[in-house]
């Protein structure tokens, strides 16, 4: 069982590469939501289990790179 105190991945976004596309926030909308720019924000970057296989496709989709999945 994962300890809650250590999440198994963390979400963040490169600012500097990303273009404001959107699609990793169409693809994972429980955890990313845009900015008025359409930039996105990421307001609880731990990743729950149940999550993980659309935070995965979500960074991997990513056209520039910059949505970052750290996996532990």
């Amino acid at each position: 069982m994962a300890d809650p105190r250590h999440p198994e991945a963390t979400l963040r976004v490169n600012p500097i590469m990303c273009d404001g596309r959107g699609l990793c926030a169409e693809l994972l909308p429980e955890l990313i939501r845009l900015d008025d720019w359409g930039y996105p924000i990421i307001d609880r970057a731990e990743v729950p289990a149940r999550l993980l296989p659309l935070a995965r496709r979500a960074a991997d989709a990513c056209p520039t790179l910059a949505l970052l999945l750290d996996e532990s």
